[in-house]
């Protein structure tokens, strides 16, 4: 290990943070670079479910079990299946058994900056540029300003990466899938019937090729999602609840219930994913980690848990490597295999979702990964 390295990461997400807490814990210095302007600029996202395998033993190595415990919520591991007409086909009835708890992005991002000293992440720093500056290292550009140079930049920046392109010349592309993203305050106490029907953790509705997923969060929050098959364009314009509510016309009245009882923002998300078995040649100085690397569908759940697992992995080679170019390299070669599998059924399970037979599809997987008493 040699503590004289210089390391940027672009982006603070889990993967990144993750990273920079691993190795600044180990002595080495970090800079980590962020165009959002503070943690809370903008929603983080929904709730996430932190694999034992991945997401929990990376925060096992950046040493934050208790702080993770603390936020941790084994209650809300549950899962009901129901079709359009209010029929529930599936029902986990002992959700906190599991061992792959919810936490709030939000909850977890702070875990992760709370850990790190301050001064480590530069908020709103956008990268416009990524430059070599000899001996292969390297500058990031913002503006006029100049940061570096680094010895080490790890692209961390999620699915439209600045750093990506020095590596890779594959964009993402689109699955075919748009999910309206909708959310409910206060389900518990405002909409006791709403938290009835979706339970203490996800609720996945099908039929009509259209479907939705609504996800318990924290604090009695429910985030969901409309999910329908459309071009990239058809959520181009801003839609109401009330036009959302419509595509969904004779569907029972209980699930359109979320649509009454939902704020009024909503937000379309299209979702993208880069071809399985993306890789790269190794290039000195530069790597990826996360949906900069290997973006997925959300279908499976591994995109976050994927990306701390990178961030520990990279993090174990640096610290037990003399050599950063043969550290970074030996991380690359391992990950490329490891996250094909994961790649393989999250875009099966997109090329699937809202197909004639995604219904029975979505029943059959709940039962072999789950287990019912």
């Amino acid at each position: 290990m040699h503590t004289s390295l210089r390391i940027a990461i672009v982006g603070a997400g889990p993967g990144g943070l993750t990273l920079a807490r691993i190795l600044q814990r180990h002595g080495l210095a970090v800079s980590v670079f962020e165009r959002e302007r503070g943690p809370l600029e903008r929603p983080q996202g929904g709730t996430l479910d932190l694999h034992v395998e991945s997401g929990q033993l990376a925060l096992q190595h950046a040493g934050l079990e208790a702080a993770f415990q603390q936020i941790a919520r084994y209650e809300d591991q549950g899962s009901r299946l129901m079709d359009q007409h209010g029929r529930l086909l599936f029902e986990d009835p002992n959700p906190d058994a599991g061992d792959r708890p919810e936490v709030d992005r939000t909850a977890l991002r702070q875990i992760l900056l709370d850990a790190l000293p301050e001064g480590c992440v530069h908020w709103g720093v956008g990268i416009d540029a990524i430059r070599p500056a000899g001996n292969a290292r390297w500058t990031l550009h913002q503006n006029s300003i100049t940061h570096g140079p680094f010895d080490l930049v790890v692209g961390a920046d999620g699915a439209w990466s600045k750093v990506r392109p020095l590596l890779s010349p594959y964009l993402p592309q689109y699955s075919g899938l748009t999910f309206i993203e909708f959310s409910i305050d206060d389900v518990d106490r405002q909409h006791p019937h709403i938290a009835k029907l979706v339970g203490r953790g996800k609720l996945d509705v099908e039929g009509g090729a259209k479907a939705i997923i609504v996800q318990r969060n924290a604090n009695a929050h429910l985030r969901g999602y409309a999910i329908f098959r459309a071009p990239t364009d058809w959520a181009a314009a801003p839609l109401s609840l009330t036009a959302l509510k419509a595509q969904f016309e004779g569907w029972h009245p209980d699930i359109l219930a979320l649509f009454d009882a939902a704020n009024t923002t909503v937000l379309a998300r299209h979702i993208h994913a880069l071809p399985v078995g993306h890789r790269w040649y190794h290039r000195q100085g530069l790597t990826l980690i996360g949906d900069a690397a290997h973006l997925m569908s959300p279908f499976g759940g591994e995109g976050v848990n994927a990306a701390m697992l990178d961030a520990a992995e990279l993090a174990q080679h640096l610290l037990n490597t003399p050599d950063c170019s043969a550290a970074v390299q030996a991380y690359e070669n391992h990950m490329f295999e490891r996250v094909i599998p994961a790649a393989r059924d999250s875009a099966e399970g997109a090329a699937t979702q809202l197909s004639h037979d995604s219904l029975a599809l979505s029943l059959a997987h709940l039962h072999q990964h789950l287990t019912p008493q």
